[in-house]
């Protein structure tokens, strides 16, 4: 059975259909208008408008990658960066995750600030499905954060934004005139020792650039910091870090598996991201 919804996270969602508040319900979740959501078995709520999303997210391969990678332990300290980054302004007692695949940054950060309540959104529902489980005071939800963020307006503390898409008008009007926003981008030599070997997807050099054009006039930046690590990993970690991934998307297997027999081992990899904090102006 799953673990009771947080009522602190259901008090900041928005029904996708009307934008009312929402009460739990024996199935689910119920807005004052009577819209009803059922609550999967694995425990996530979908919060998807009534025409759904064209995107379906990542697949249950690349959400087990990514369970496997994290669960390792080599991300521990983006992690840690991350929560830093969020508790740099004090605590918050809600925390939104946009794209959180199955949870595991968020719950890190909620590990750190012990009086907080976590919303993890993604459009994957097998990320969801992880996501679920990741931590007790969370709440996992599928959603389409470029079909609207079903969570009502300036109701959170914080918003991370850890390897994915960013909508910077949403992610204005659901935080709180003091909150902010926190984001984890890939700097130019993460994951460089790959890049060429592997035919990863390089780092666009203009990033920095388009990061500031989707979140500005609604976001303006008040601090970066820069968080770098060398990892070793083995051949087979390697596979699950591409795996779970963009790259998984256009790599074939022959492909990948031949261009790892050429790598040494273990393999050194540069961890190299840039944690940006952005308040809403």
């Amino acid at each position: 059975m799953s673990p009771p919804l947080p009522p602190a996270a259901v008090a900041v969602l928005a029904c996708p259909v009307c934008g009312a508040g929402f009460a739990v319900v024996p199935t689910g979740l119920r807005c004052t208008a009577g819209h009803a959501f059922d609550r999967a078995r694995q425990g996530h709520v979908t919060l998807l408008p009534p025409s759904g999303s064209p995107h379906d997210g990542d697949s249950a391969q690349m959400v087990a990658d990514r369970v496997e990678f994290l669960a390792a332990g080599h991300y521990a300290g983006v992690t840690a960066a991350l929560a830093a980054a969020v508790l740099a302004d004090g605590p918050p007692r809600s925390v939104l995750d946009l794209g959180a695949g199955t949870g595991a940054h968020l719950a890190g950060v909620l590990d750190r600030a012990p009086d907080a309540v976590g919303i993890g959104l993604d459009v994957s529902r097998y990320a969801a499905r992880r996501a679920a489980r990741a931590h007790p005071r969370a709440l996992a939800v599928v959603a389409d954060t470029w079909a609207g963020v079903p969570v009502q307006d300036a109701s959170v503390d914080r918003v991370l934004v850890v390897f994915a898409p960013r909508n910077g008008p949403e992610t204005a009007r659901v935080l709180r005139p003091d909150g902010r926003l926190v984001v984890v981008t890939p700097a130019a030599d993460h994951l460089g020792e790959l890049v060429g070997p592997l035919g990863l997807l390089a780092v666009d050099p203009d990033k920095a650039g388009r990061l500031a054009g989707s979140l500005e006039p609604q976001l303006a930046r008040t601090a970066v910091r820069t968080h770098r690590e060398e990892l070793e990993l083995d051949r087979a970690a390697v596979r699950v870090l591409v795996g779970m991934g963009p790259h998984a998307r256009h790599l074939g297997a022959g492909q990948l598996d031949a261009a790892l027999s050429a790598l040494p081992e273990p393999v050194r990899v540069t961890v190299a991201v840039d944690i940006g904090i952005y308040r809403p102006s």
